[in-house]
């Protein structure tokens, strides 16, 4: 049997405590979520003796769960050696090696100089090569879980749109109205938001919040302007909150970098609340955050992946976690996790006291 964090002291299900998250309550102790890299999450099922998912988020803990459809229909990119090739939307993965072992990322960018006529030729899935069948029963097999639609990708503007356009061209289409660069960000939009519909009606009411995303935001300051922003960004993705209002779900926005400067425009928009939350960047400290939109937005990160998780001790991890929980836990609506997904750099015991802090002083 898998070791565990879990103290028995719950009086909530993980269901029950993200709701009442959204809600901005208190809950019994702070919903907990994670993110990491593949190495990272080995390590931590070794220390655990975990041997499947399943015992790995019930030693630490973990209330949240993701949601989706099942791509069924043909790949509709050719192979390519030495890449990746994402078999519907064709972007392109290389390998890149580092010291702890290496990751894919994005390259080639082959819409990068396309035209408007390859853009609009350029393949798309079809709505009905995606199952969503599994999904009710997939729900009803863990009721007691707190399940999202989308993901930190969902309605993601610059970042998906770079993948196949790269962020350099990204950035020139925005800013001079490129007709190719934004008729591939209304067919990428366009897509997902029907598959996010078709997944939300296949949950049957059973799914408790759509999770969106878009970097906003370098360390030091914002990517684009406000201008910009509201003249491509905002109105693409304002379809997605109406989604979720229109299923009576709240939803949570993923923001990378200085993001705040957006934070009043989403609000309006319908944003219940936002995901990452990097305490380094600029106009991101979590007290400036929780007395600015506290009571409006809820708050899910905070705990920096690349400050003393990634090259603290773990007592230098265990006060910033601590720091962290008696500022955002006040009032409620604050769910602890890692402002991105753990590097393979991070210590495995450091990984180990965050979640062991939270255990023992994310309690109301």
């Amino acid at each position: 049997m898998a070791k565990t964090l879990v103290t028995g002291r719950e009086s909530m299900t993980s269901k029950q405590r993200v709701q009442a998250f959204f809600r901005n309550e208190e809950t019994d102790r702070v919903p907990i979520d994670m993110a990491w890299n593949p190495l990272i999450r080995k390590r931590v099922m070794e220390h655990f003796d975990a041997k499947t998912d399943d015992e790995l988020r019930a030693a630490l803990g973990i209330d949240f769960m993701g949601i989706g459809g099942q791509y069924k229909g043909p790949d509709l990119f050719e192979k390519i050696p030495e890449r990746q090739v994402h078999p519907y939307y064709g972007w392109h993965l290389r390998w890149v090696e580092h010291g702890e072992g290496g990751y894919w990322d994005y390259c080639d960018f082959p819409l990068e100089h396309a035209t408007v006529d390859e853009v609009a030729a350029w393949p798309f899935p079809d709505p009905d090569d995606f199952d969503y069948s599994h999904i009710e029963a997939r729900l009803d097999t863990y009721p007691d879980t707190g399940f999202h639609a989308g993901s930190a990708g969902c309605a993601c503007i610059m970042n998906t749109t770079g993948f196949l356009r790269s962020m350099e061209q990204m950035f020139v289409d925005l800013v001079t109205d490129d007709e190719a660069g934004l008729l591939l960000i209304d067919r990428l939009m366009a897509q997902q938001l029907t598959d996010t519909e078709r997944v939300l009606e296949a949950g049957k009411g059973k799914i408790d919040f759509l999770w969106m995303g878009e970097d906003l935001g370098t360390q030091i300051a914002p990517l684009i302007g406000m201008e910009t922003f509201r003249k491509h960004i905002r109105p693409r993705q304002q379809p997605f909150f109406d989604l979720a209002k229109r299923f009576g779900i709240p939803t949570l926005f993923h923001t990378c970098g200085s993001s705040s400067w957006a934070y009043e425009d989403y609000i309006e928009m319908g944003l219940t609340g936002v995901d990452t939350l990097q305490p380094e960047a600029t106009n991101m400290d979590p007290a400036c955050l929780k007395e600015t939109f506290g009571g409006r937005l809820v708050f899910h990160g905070c705990i920096s992946s690349t400050g003393a998780l990634s090259f603290g001790t773990p007592d230098e991890v265990e006060a910033d976690c601590r720091k962290t929980l008696e500022i955002m836990m006040p009032g409620g609506g604050y769910a602890f996790s890692p402002t991105h997904s753990l590097q393979d750099n991070t210590p495995t015991e450091n990984v180990i006291r965050m979640y062991e802090t939270v255990h023992q002083h994310g309690w109301y």
